[in-house]
């Protein structure tokens, strides 16, 4: 019997590196996977924002010998889990961010409270190859003050 599969992603969820994890899950053995994806704002509206990319990216799962159902859940992406999670059809819960404190998930501790919210076990892929390039070149040119370096002096406004 296949192991149901819960995968949570937003922009990382056609990453190699969760392509990697996936694939590294199903050697363990067979699963049964489903995207869910938090929209992006309240209601129906919301959820088919999300529409193309999770499209996008259950065409990368394909390509790369996965199929998987694909959920357009709520914008916060708790809600969005309480709402699709089925402990009959789930037993494992993945979760997708972006690395770093560019991550709103890893801020807000997603993975852990997941796992308190579903009691089913979490792994949690940090989509390294998501990270953004760094800036290049040289520094922002800035006006200079014709006061030189006292310029700050005029921040206080003009005094009576």
């Amino acid at each position: 019997m296949a192991a149901g599969v819960l995968v949570l992603a937003n922009v990382t969820a056609a990453s190699g590196d969760l392509i990697d994890a996936i694939r590294l899950r199903a050697e363990k053995g067979p699963i049964e996977l489903t995207l869910l994806m938090p929209g992006k704002g309240p209601g129906i509206a919301g959820k088919e924002a999300v529409r193309a990319r999770l499209d996008e990216a259950l065409a990368a799962w394909r390509d790369a010998g996965f199929e998987a159902e694909g959920v357009c859940g709520d914008a916060n992406p708790m809600d969005a889990v309480a709402e699709t999670w089925d402990p009959h059809r789930h037993d494992e819960v993945i979760v997708s961010t972006l690395p770093g404190q560019t991550s709103r998930w890893i801020q807000g501790d997603l993975p852990s409270r997941i796992a308190r919210l579903t009691g089913a076990p979490v792994t949690h892929v940090v989509a390294n190859d998501m990270r953004p390039e760094p800036q290049a070149g040289p520094p922002p040119e800035h006006e200079s003050s014709p006061l030189g370096p006292l310029g700050v002096l005029g921040w206080a406004g003009a005094r009576k």
